[in-house]
């Protein structure tokens, strides 16, 4: 509601009315106040029969101690007719933290308040016809009361903040707790346990068969966390944030995923059973750290899944440079430049198993520079080059090399 102007306040007919006018008015609204209470709470749990009724530590009803008060505080408030009225603290706060708390909005509540202003009024047009209040002063009282009103709703406002914070607060601290547990390694075969589905329920998270978890790097230490939709779980105190992505491949999730994180960097692990949640989560820090590392693209999301090779590959370094020390002694004794060259043509041959023009196509150098480079390859390497296991090794390793930037990528030289 918008704010009236406090005409009581600045000089106006009220403030023109004798003061024994003025007395006598507020003497009859205050002895009256306790029925005029009584009166609108009747009304309003007529109106409102499902309104529930919360006591006081007296045992009164909270919502009649709020009603007298506040009609008593605006009575001695015309009779003084300095500053503006105080609204009583606490019990409409206490209302609007009841709404919030009860996931309701405010509507009824404010409708509530109208309800009771007008009531008031009535009672108030009738004293003051019986005091013989001028009918202007009276019309001034009316903007008065619905100025009063603000400050009531002002009141119920800050209390259902109060309570939506709170709620948001705790459903945060819970979605951590399940997060932590879903994450947490399990023995393989595990399945989820009666926690996780207690922790599950108290959010109101449907328990998927499969998830995808993502960790995220943050485009500027403050920025807000993406809208990643009902029942993507998001867990934004980390460092990197983490994400747990429900059925990860069901329709519309992809390209939600994709406009919600644009943006954002990071990496999706693969899809797995949600007892495996730890296992998608371990590939996707990996992703993170390659790409970091500048071995994965950068300033996007990535899907595990789509960087199989690399993931593969790049993780195991210690494994895969010592097994490169072995495969590739023979060009210990080249040079850099041509040891890197014989090493891609032994890549492109055996990716392609075919001949010289297959190998120099894929290289884009001439078919006879090949047949030179292979002859070479089969001087360093002698019969183990046609060893399958010794092939695979060598493929396994150079493919390693290409992906951490020392070797070229097919069609260059």
């Amino acid at each position: 509601m918008t704010a009236r102007p406090a005409t009581v306040n600045s000089r106006s007919a009220w403030l023109d009315v004798p003061r024994l006018q003025v007395r006598r008015f507020a003497a009859i609204a205050m002895a009256e106040a306790p029925e005029l209470a009584d009166e609108i709470l009747r009304e309003i749990r007529r109106e409102y029969p499902h309104l529930p009724v919360v006591l006081d530590e007296s045992g009164e009803p909270m919502a009649l101690v709020g009603i007298r008060r506040a009609i008593e505080v605006f009575v001695q408030h015309l009779e003084t007719a300095e500053g503006r009225p105080t609204v009583p603290p606490g019990v409409f706060q206490e209302f609007g933290r009841g709404e919030g708390l009860g996931g309701r909005s405010l509507d009824s509540l404010q409708a509530i308040y109208r309800m009771g202003v007008r009531l008031a009024w009535r009672r108030f047009a009738e004293i003051g016809q019986r005091v013989e209040i001028p009918p202007p002063a009276m019309y001034e009282l009316v903007d008065a009361g619905y100025e009063y009103l603000d400050g009531l709703v002002d009141q119920s406002v800050r209390g259902y903040a109060e309570a939506a914070a709170r709620q948001a607060g705790e459903r945060l601290r819970l979605q951590r707790g399940l997060m932590e547990l879903l994450l947490a390694e399990r023995p393989r075969g595990g399945n989820p346990d009666d926690l996780l589905t207690e922790r599950a329920a108290r959010i109101g998270w449907t328990l998927p068969e499969k998830v995808a978890v993502g960790v995220l790097l943050r485009p500027a230490r403050e920025a807000m966390a993406p809208a990643v939709g009902q029942g993507v779980l998001l867990d934004m105190e980390y460092e990197q944030p983490r994400m747990v992505v429900p059925e990860p491949d069901c329709a519309g999730r992809p390209e939600l995923l994709h406009r919600a994180l644009t943006g954002w960097a990071g990496a999706i692990g693969p899809p797995v059973p949600l007892a495996d949640a730890a296992k998608s989560l371990r590939w996707a820090e990996a992703a993170v750290t390659l790409m970091e590392r500048g071995l994965l693209p950068a300033g996007e999301v990535l899907y595990c899944t789509e960087h199989t090779e690399a993931l593969v590959l790049l993780q195991p370094e210690e494994l895969i440079d010592d097994l490169a020390l072995r495969c590739l002694a023979p060009l210990a004794h080249c040079g850099p430049t041509h040891g890197r060259r014989l090493a891609e043509t032994l890549l492109a041959w055996l990716e392609t198993r075919g001949g010289a023009p297959e190998v120099a196509a894929r290289l884009g150098v001439h078919p006879q520079t090949v047949r030179y480079r292979l002859r070479q390859i089969r001087e360093l390497w002698g019969a183990e080059i046609d060893d399958p296991d010794r092939r695979f090794e060598l493929e396994l390793v150079l493919r390693a090399q290409r992906l951490r930037g020392s070797l070229g990528v097919a069609g260059r030289s």
